[in-house]
């Protein structure tokens, strides 16, 4: 609508301009053929009707074939109207010229002296209102074309982007599901996104490894401690019935119940290492560092512990330790049992009447405990798996007695509750555990 009112509004302009300079050429009346010739070929390029008026409002020249127009008059408010220059575009019937009303737009036709600018005329421009609605609605039917089409493209991307950023989101709620079942093998497909749901991805599969990691080790601890159990209560109850029963001789019933007697004592160690277990995981990771303690008092008190089991193996303990304290950080409780496992542990391996060597220095900002003994090696293949959960070197685990297979692990889990490592070698003869403390 509007580019048909500027095209109005320059047809009339571009025309009124030409009539009013080539005045003297159509003899100053209006009235000659010629400028109605010429008329009707502007109407014919424009697609507009046009008509001139002299001073007065008469018609004297018209585009129409016919010439019907003439000596009909412009009413005086359309006259007023552009008397000071073009009008807008507006809807009227000019009177009595047009039977139907009709876009009309009109200027002055006006011509120089010395002065002022004289009007000696008026031209109008108009277009039937059938043309603008047509016009609009060729307009309108394009507008909703293009309007569908956009609104269909717009579904269809906007269809293909929530697909793709449903579907992690879809495998996400699947996996979640097979989560509460107990399936922990789902992942979600990783797309090598780089944005938030990318990430999101990549964080939920970490989840699940996790989750799954987690419950391949409460399996595995349920079935190695189920199978800790089962041997000494096995053991506990078949020599008790056979007491109660008499199927045992009473001349070997004081042997029968010292066997019993230290079933229940490994039974309670193995209780009393989960209580331990426990209560490592479920300590604070800030308390830790809120206490400090003098790691050679420690190693000394520890060694003063075991001397009975020592002196009884005939072992011979070589310390190198430094006479000045060295305050270490951490939980005092945790660091002696740490040091009583390993040292523990270097006794029950020792050869009878062997050696333990044990050493205490600081370098930097760390202080080093190593712990030596000489004995029986750890075979290479299992030196990965010692500080696990239960772990023996001998899978049927009837060679250590003693042992319930938490020492180790119990070692290591304090010292990453401290951010600290340990290391161990074994080879010739020779099994050598070390691990450091942060000094204060």
């Amino acid at each position: 609508m509007s580019e048909k009112r500027e095209m109005m509004a320059s047809t009339l302009y571009e025309t009124s301009r030409y009539v009013s300079a080539q005045r003297v050429y159509f003899s100053n009346d209006l009235e000659t053929l010629s400028l109605s010739m010429w008329l009707a070929f502007a109407s014919g390029v424009s697609g507009f009707d046009i008509i001139i008026a002299n001073e007065y409002g008469v018609v004297t020249a018209c585009s129409e074939i016919g010439f019907s127009h003439y000596g009909k008059q412009i009413p005086e408010d359309m006259l007023q109207n552009v008397t000071e220059g073009m009008s807008e575009v507006q809807i009227a019937a000019l009177g009595d010229i047009y039977p139907e009303r009709r876009h009309i737009i009109g200027a002055p036709l006006t011509t120089s002296s010395d002065d002022d600018a004289i009007v000696f005329g008026y031209m109008f421009v108009s277009s039937d209102l059938a043309t603008f609605r047509h016009d609009w609605q060729t307009f309108s039917v394009v507008f909703a074309l293009i309007a569908i089409n956009v609104m269909m493209l717009t579904l269809a991307i906007t269809f293909l982007a929530t697909k793709r950023l449903a579907k992690p989101l879809n495998e996400m709620a699947i996996a979640a599901r097979r989560f509460a079942r107990g399936d922990f093998s789902a992942r979600v497909e990783d797309m090598d996104r780089q944005d938030e749901i990318g990430h999101l991805t990549q964080a939920f599969n970490a989840m699940a490894d996790s989750l799954e990691s987690s419950e391949t080790f409460r399996r595995e601890f349920i079935a190695n401690i189920s199978h800790e159990l089962k041997t000494p209560m096995t053991v506990i109850t078949g020599f008790a019935e056979g007491l109660l029963d008499g199927t045992i001789p009473h001349e070997s019933e004081k042997r029968y119940l010292s066997v019993i007697s230290s079933e229940s004592r490994r039974l309670a160690r193995l209780v009393k290492g989960m209580t331990e277990m426990t209560s490592i995981q479920t300590k604070e990771d800030d308390s830790i560092f809120e206490n400090s303690f003098d790691l050679t008092e420690i190693v000394r008190l520890t060694l003063l512990s075991l001397s009975v089991k020592i002196e009884k193996k005939g072992l011979d303990v070589k310390a190198n330790m430094p006479e000045e304290a060295i305050i270490t950080l951490g939980d005092s409780d945790a660091i002696t049992q740490v040091v009583y496992n390993l040292v523990d542990n270097a006794i029950k391996f020792s050869e009878p009447g062997g050696v333990i060597k044990l050493d205490l220095w600081r370098q930097g900002l760390l202080a080093y405990v190593s712990i030596e003994n000489r004995g029986e090696t750890i075979k290479q293949e299992d030196l990965p798996h010692i500080f696990e959960r239960f772990h023996k070197g001998d899978k049927s685990r009837s060679a250590d007695r003693d042992g319930i297979g938490l020492g180790l692990y119990i070692v290591k889990a304090i010292l990453d509750k401290h951010n600290q490592n340990i290391f161990v070698e074994s080879r010739d003869g020779s099994t050598k555990f070390i691990f450091t403390l942060e000094i204060r």
